[in-house]
């Protein structure tokens, strides 16, 4: 086993099958139309699951009905341990359909996923990370990347630098993009004009969370993260006590910054669009979080924030 992040690389299969009559992922696929579509939603997706924009690469997409098959590289074993949670825990399938549902304007596109390692079905092992790391570690991929998706890749970068600018504050570098704020260009179709919330007796416009609301409260949220993920597990089924209680297990060496981050992450995954400022801000008002929740309101600088 190397345990060296600069040795280790493995590769893996995935496995993708709509379980609707209606919808054929490798016909999909294969259309000029929706071709950049599907391979824009497993972007996302994998980069949700790992946490970066370039935590998993995809080598080629192979159509072969009634799967759509996709050979996956992974250069870091953490990278690779991530997307294993991520892929154990249901979060990564839900990610994509998602992603799925967004990117074809469909109402839903439910999906089947399998990992292959070689011959070993990973799926009937993933409760044994080691051993799956291990059998991903042992495939080394046999390729390099695909020239159709090197092209998609260049394409789908162009696109989300300039859906970051339009969005966002323009950041030095494209590169820098990560799964959240993917995750956020990718979902902003967002709340009926108009939505509002109260907050100290005063208005705000409810909006889907962002990049920069998801670091300052990994930033200053401190202690109080599970109390925080307790209030928001009520209407939030991936957050349940047993995920909290595993953040703050598998991220304790990291630091309480990691633990919050991780958190709000399964949420935002989980929850979507509905993964709102609202429901965030409450959850902080409920744990007495006042400076926390005016921080994300902007309500004074960050600096006078000591929750």
């Amino acid at each position: 086993m190397a345990d060296s992040s600069d040795l280790w690389i493995g590769s893996a299969y995935l496995f993708l099958q709509s379980t609707s009559e209606k919808i054929v992922l490798p016909s999909l696929y294969g259309s000029s139309h929706q071709k950049s579509s599907v391979f824009k939603a497993l972007k996302l997706a994998l980069a949700d699951s790992t946490g970066s924009l370039h935590g998993v690469d995809m080598l080629k997409v192979h159509c072969s009905e009634p799967h759509l098959i996709i050979q996956l590289k992974f250069c870091l074993r953490e990278n690779c341990r991530k997307f294993l949670q991520s892929y154990r825990a249901g979060l990564f399938r839900e990610s994509l359909q998602n992603h799925l549902q967004v990117t074809l304007s469909m109402t839903a596109v439910p999906v089947q996923v399998e990992l292959k390692a070689g011959s070993e079905q990973l799926d009937r092992m993933l409760n044994e990370e080691e051993r799956c790391l291990d059998c991903i570690y042992k495939e080394k991929p046999d390729r390099l990347r695909d020239e159709e998706i090197a092209e998609l890749e260049e394409s789908f970068r162009s696109l989300t630098c300039r859906q970051q600018s339009n969005n966002t504050t323009p950041s030095n570098n494209c590169n820098s993009l990560n799964s959240s704020s993917l995750s956020y260009c990718s979902g902003r179709s967002s709340l009926p004009p108009g939505a509002t919330f109260i907050f100290q007796e005063q208005h705000f416009a409810n909006r889907t969370l962002t990049p920069d609301d998801h670091q300052k409260f990994a930033k200053l949220v401190s202690k109080k993260w599970k109390q925080v993920g307790r209030s928001l597990q009520k209407n939030c089924r991936a957050l349940r006590d047993p995920v909290i209680d595993n953040l703050a297990h598998e991220y304790d060496r990291e630091g309480l910054y990691e633990q919050a981050y991780q958190l709000l992450l399964k949420f935002i995954q989980s929850e979507g669009k509905r993964a709102t400022l609202q429901r965030l801000i409450a959850a902080l008002e409920e744990n007495s979080l006042i400076t926390l929740a005016e921080e994300l309101l902007g309500l004074h600088p960050s600096e006078n924030d000591t929750s």
